[in-house]
């Protein structure tokens, strides 16, 4: 094509498929200035411009706005630039809309209240080192002194949890969970004194009372079930038997009877030690975080 064809404004949006409007728009801003004008006055356009406006369009169109557009056609800034920058935001753009999803199908599954979506969301917004602070603040504050066993804190530090870019709505409602226990002034209380009795190696009564042995088998059936089928619920029909058969075992060896008054004061004996939310924040801090 000879290089001296000159286009009009009306030409140029047939050409690259944008209105006259918005042609004349980008004229007026000087992005895209006309060659020259005709006799008439009419704006007219050479090859270089035609060129300028379909690489405009194309920048747009990727979500490019016009003053770095026009850094990018005066040659201030390189498209490959250009381009790193805006598929770094893009990332984040996608990160938050992943993150976004993922909240909205717990909310979904869940029903969840008015009042839970905007702490959910929340939550969830927050930075990875944001997250990671709010674990901090519970390992401060529930060992943040002389006494704490070095060896528990740095267990929970470690453990502390990192949602992924594109989470899963487990994982969302995994963190959600586990961020509301981390507040809770007495889980907190709850998971000082677990560690500072593990710490000191003191057993429960319990544990001294019946023995060695059974509390050896104890742990290798509470072990056992755990392992099976990724853990069997102790309340349902599958862990029913284990636990009869610990009840009756732990009643012959303290001579007592195996009724319900019996199962009370065991179950109150080993949950000084064995509080199901501990384990639960374990379970959760390893969940949310995979």
């Amino acid at each position: 094509m000879d290089v001296t064809t000159l286009y009009s404004i009306g030409e140029l949006s047939r050409r690259t498929g944008l209105s006259v409007r918005t042609i004349r728009f980008y004229s007026d801003s000087g992005v895209v200035a006309p060659t020259t004008r005709g006799p008439a006055g009419c704006r007219l356009y050479d090859q270089d411009a035609l060129l300028r406006l379909e690489l405009l369009r194309t920048l747009r169109e990727l979500g490019m706005d016009l003053a770095t557009i026009q850094r990018v056609l005066d040659r201030e800034l390189s498209v490959a630039e250009v381009a790193a920058a805006h598929a770094d935001a893009m990332d984040v753009q996608i990160r938050v809309l992943q993150l976004r999803r993922s909240v909205l199908r717990v909310v979904a599954r869940r029903g969840s209240s008015p009042e839970e979506i905007p702490l959910m969301h929340r939550l969830t917004q927050l930075s990875g080192e944001e997250r990671r602070r709010l674990i901090d603040d519970f390992v401060d504050g529930t060992f943040g002194t002389g006494d704490a066993d070095p060896t528990a804190v740095a267990m929970v530090r470690a453990a502390t949890p990192e949602l992924p870019d594109d989470p899963t709505s487990e994982q969302v409602a995994a963190w959600v969970e586990l961020a509301e226990l981390v507040g809770n002034e007495d889980f907190r209380a709850r998971m000082r004194r677990t560690a500072l009795r593990q710490a000191a190696g003191r057993p429960l009564d319990i544990e001294c009372q019946a023995g060695e042995e059974l509390m050896e088998l104890t742990r290798h059936k509470v072990a056992e079930a755990e392992a099976v089928d990724s853990g069997i619920d102790p309340l349902s029909d599958r862990g029913a038997p284990v636990i009869d058969d610990l009840v009756h075992r732990f009643a012959e060896v303290l001579a007592r009877t195996p009724d319900t008054e019996f199962r009370d004061w065991m179950a109150q004996q080993f949950e000084e030690a064995h509080d199901p939310r501990v384990d639960r924040y374990w379970r959760l801090a390893s969940f949310a975080g995979l």
